[in-house]
């Protein structure tokens, strides 16, 4: 079934979700054509994720090599890589969320 619109966008990234959202707001009809999630690959296996995984290697970084640096005392430090894992997907979920209800706040 063929639809028409005023502007058809390629890729559902930062880029694309944003321009899909002024097009919008400039009242044109707009189609974003996404293989796959909303958000593109930097908000699900780019930027985003490398982002929280690196956070969270210099919490444990300085926790393990420098917290007596700043007057803490621990015990023994470890990494619970799955905790970690779950953490990174938490982030990854919200703002993709986030994006989500942006373009269905706008849909028409």
């Amino acid at each position: 079934m063929a639809q028409n619109y005023d502007v058809v966008i390629l890729g559902g990234g930062t880029g694309g979700y944003v321009a899909a959202i002024r097009s919008a707001q400039l009242g044109l009809k707009t189609a974003i054509v996404e293989k796959s999630e909303l958000g593109g690959t930097c908000l699900h296996r780019g930027c985003i994720p490398s982002k929280a995984l690196l956070r969270s290697a210099e919490v444990y970084s300085t926790t393990k090599n420098h917290a007596a640096d700043f007057g803490v005392q621990t015990g023994e430090v470890t990494l619970d890589f799955s905790r970690v894992q779950q953490r990174k997907q938490s982030i990854v979920d919200q703002l993709h969320a986030g994006v989500q209800g942006l373009m269905k706040k706008r849909q028409n």
